[in-house]
């Protein structure tokens, strides 16, 4: 009982993290903050959703696939981040204001 109350709740708290990551994308003013409130938050909400799945795993090598999905979608959506916000500060990319 205590482990599902405890799985849950991490699993809502993530989803809350997505969902005030979303709500970051479309409210915040410029790329730069809509950049760092998408990824920040998302990596938090998929590092609680992936900790509240694990208890479950049938097997460790289950357990070990999760946490290489949530390392690799830290480590691509960094990179992603820094290759939106360089290009954008260059000034190269497509002005979508114009």
């Amino acid at each position: 009982m205590l482990l599902e109350t405890v799985s849950l709740l991490l699993v809502g708290a993530g989803a809350f993290f997505f969902a005030v990551g979303t709500l970051g994308l479309v409210r915040l003013p410029d790329l730069f903050c809509r950049l760092h409130a998408l990824t920040k938050a998302d990596n938090l909400g998929l590092g609680l959703v992936i900790a509240g799945l694990l208890p479950w795993a049938a097997d460790p090598f289950l357990a070990l696939k999760l946490v290489l999905i949530w390392l690799l979608v830290m480590l691509s959506g960094a990179t992603g981040s820094y290759l939106i916000a360089k290009r954008a500060l260059r000034g190269d990319g497509e002005d979508l204001l114009e």
